[in-house]
């Protein structure tokens, strides 16, 4: 387990973003900052993609009928965004004004895993795609895709969408995953998955061969890497996952993990840490409602500043229903403190 004292501190910024009146976000699957710090997110709203300049002013909306399943956001070095539509089985290339440039994977169609929803977990590896998650752009325009609902698989693509190849395969090994959700890459090229219901951060070369993991996080959704090779990571954790202890056992397809490993907090919180896993920060408490704690955080990005944003999927975790009447936060900006 990575020790170290916590080095960073952040302030949560209530309010940060300044919604059309009537707008809302429902719930967010990913936030990204492009090199303006402009902030994009992607959420499940009306309007797909909502986009603030870095004070929170509203600048722009576009995505509406474009996506059946918004999920993971990479903003590239050429500011050119990268969409994961999970329930599509597709990996988007848009402009920031939301031109549609590429579209990676066949609409609809999922790849043979055995995996159906509500019916069977994934049973083997395939091609790509069954539900994609998320993308990793490298300056070269290659890019690693996790395809994690439906797969238990890495892609490693060519900045023209050409497949390179592949690894994993469903299981708790090495090198083997359980729901791939995340995904990200440092300067020294280290591939680093959240694989989520394995509960740890599988750490791979850019070839894909398996060198180390971290176990001290608590089901990672999602990491960001900044330009310092900081870590930032989403963790899910225990207390607010989608199937509730009062409707009985999980159906045996189900793999999530509802029970933290021994020695970890069940919370939902974010990481923050260097390559070796020297943790510099973690933020959230045990009351999920309250500014600056965690429902589902999802997605996560830190911009120019060090400050970071985080989406959650309320809505999707059951929590919108479970805390009526009140209302759970689907995103939140944290302010770096000067120190």
């Amino acid at each position: 387990m990575a020790l170290g004292p916590h080095k960073i501190e952040y302030e949560v910024i209530a309010g940060w973003e300044q919604m059309p009146e009537g707008w809302s976000f429902i719930e967010v699957a990913g936030v990204a900052c492009d090199s303006h710090d402009n902030v994009y997110v992607f959420n499940r709203g009306e309007h797909p993609m909502i986009v603030f300049d870095k004070e929170g002013k509203f600048l722009n909306a576009w995505g509406a009928g474009a996506f059946v399943g918004p999920h993971g956001i990479f903003i590239d070095h050429n500011d050119q965004l990268w969409l994961a539509d999970d329930k599509n089985h597709v990996v988007h290339k848009y402009t920031p004004d939301g031109k549609k440039l590429m579209t990676i994977g066949e609409p609809g169609k999922g790849a043979d895993t055995g995996y159906k929803i509500g019916e069977s977990p994934v049973k083997k590896a395939a091609g790509p795609f069954n539900r994609v998650t998320n993308v990793a752009v490298l300056p070269s325009g290659d890019m690693y895709i996790a395809d994690g609902y439906g797969n238990a698989r890495v892609h490693k693509y060519s900045a023209e969408g050409k497949l390179l190849f592949s690894w994993g395969e469903p299981g708790r090994g090495p090198g083997q995953f359980i729901l791939p959700h995340g995904i990200a890459v440092d300067s020294a090229g280290l591939v680093y998955v959240a694989d989520r219901e394995n509960s740890r951060v599988q750490i791979f070369s850019p070839a894909g061969e398996y060198l180390r993991e971290w176990t001290f996080v608590n089901r990672p959704y999602d990491i960001f890497i900044d330009d310092q090779d900081m870590l930032h990571i989403a963790e899910g954790g225990f207390l607010n996952y989608m199937h509730k202890r009062s409707e009985g056992p999980l159906p045996k397809h189900d793999q999530t993990m509802i029970c933290p490993p021994e020695g970890h907090a069940p919370i939902a919180r974010v990481t923050v840490c260097d390559p070796d896993g020297k943790i510099a920060a973690q933020i959230g408490g045990e009351n999920p409602i309250l500014p600056g704690n965690f429902v589902a955080p999802h997605g996560i990005w830190a911009d120019s500043r060090g400050d970071f944003y985080v989406g959650e999927v309320c809505k999707q975790a059951g929590a919108v229903k479970r805390m009526a009447p009140l209302k759970p936060h689907a995103f939140q900006k944290f302010r770096r403190r000067a120190g």
